[in-house]
């Protein structure tokens, strides 16, 4: 392996680009070697000022230009299995934004293809077990000083949904965080799942159904609750609180910059997940790019991908039905039995 460890991004969207930003400025160990994307003028934006890289309309010619070591997949979901399977078949190390494949039945096929390879490949993108807050609180779950988990109650707000967003992405999008949060925290599966729909908001665009309560139930015998409201408003906010036997935990607490003008006073709100989760996302890639060098994977693995998308399409089928629907997962690799959740 090179000095820097060569990563070739593919996608050059919001996330993309952020990311490319992130290799080139805001950690250490890596440089960007290529990027990709089916926008070539946005991938040389991207791109632009970084010495050595390359820049490709298509994905697997970016894994194949030189000096390339290990990729960041940040294009759209559909494009990811395509991408995970072109990049295992190179033995190359894989960061991918979730959802690693929207279906199950493809993040199944990334597992399979990545249990047959006989070694971790693959970290999937779920930030949030990067942030100091949400790290502290699994720390006080897992030392027990509060006793058994109970509950999770959660809140995923954002400004405005953007265009083309439904109701189905809610839950396999948005929720998707806190279905990886929920197992983690936890340490159980999600075993069941039931929307409940209020009256839309006037701020949601015509047919969304948007905000939805969802409720989980877990095999340790917690429930998991989650409001989730994409036109809020006002600003992005995430926050969970942990209901244990002897105490409760929360994570997510605004506490930004204190505005006083005109005789009030106020926090601001970040307005994104980028603004909001900037530290985890740091955290997150410093890891990825550490662990790659040393010749070891760490974080999310792909079976907490599929799990993801698993759950989330039972929430889904909740949400059309409006019935509690069962969670039905494949038996687990044996790849992945010692890396928890």
């Amino acid at each position: 392996m090179s000095e820097l460890l060569g990563v070739a991004v593919l996608g050059a969207g919001h996330m993309g680009a952020d990311h490319v930003r992130r290799l080139d400025r805001g950690v250490s160990g890596a440089r960007v070697a290529a990027v990709a994307d089916p926008d070539t003028a946005r991938a040389k934006e991207a791109a632009a000022g970084i010495d050595g890289v390359t820049v490709h309309a298509d994905a697997e010619a970016a894994l194949d230009a030189p000096g390339v070591e290990a990729v960041l997949i940040a294009s759209p979901g559909p494009a990811h299995e395509e991408a995970l399977l072109a990049a295992f078949a190179r033995g190359l190390p894989v960061l991918c934004e979730k959802p690693m494949v929207p279906d199950s039945e493809g993040a199944l096929r990334v597992v399979e293809a990545e249990a047959r390879g006989g070694r971790r490949l693959a970290q999937v993108g779920f930030m949030r077990r990067y942030d100091a807050e949400y790290r502290r609180l699994k720390r006080v779950l897992d030392d027990g000083r509060l006793g058994r988990p109970l509950m999770l109650h959660c809140v995923h707000r954002n400004v405005s949904s953007p265009p083309g967003f439904t109701s189905a992405m809610l839950i396999d999008s948005s929720v998707s965080h806190e279905i990886d949060a929920a197992r983690w925290l936890l340490g159980q599966e999600l075993t069941a799942v039931t929307v409940l729909r209020p009256r839309p908001s006037g701020g949601a665009p015509q047919g969304l159904l948007d905000p939805q309560f969802v409720l989980f139930e877990t095999d340790g015998g917690a429930l998991v609750d989650v409001e989730i409201f994409v036109n809020c408003g006002f600003g992005y906010q995430v926050r969970c609180e942990a209901v244990c036997e002897h105490g409760s935990a929360r994570a997510g607490e605004d506490h930004g910059l204190l505005l006083t003008t005109a005789g009030t006073a106020g926090a601001e709100v970040p307005q994104d997940y980028l603004v909001r989760f900037a530290d985890a996302y740091d955290r997150e890639v410093q890891a990825w790019v550490d662990a790659t060098r040393q010749g070891r994977a760490t974080g999310p693995t792909a079976w907490d991908g599929y799990a993801a998308s698993a759950v989330a399409e039972a929430g889904v089928r909740a949400l059309e039905s409006g019935l509690r629907t069962p969670v039905e997962l494949a038996p687990r690799p044996a790849l992945y039995t010692d890396t928890g959740r």
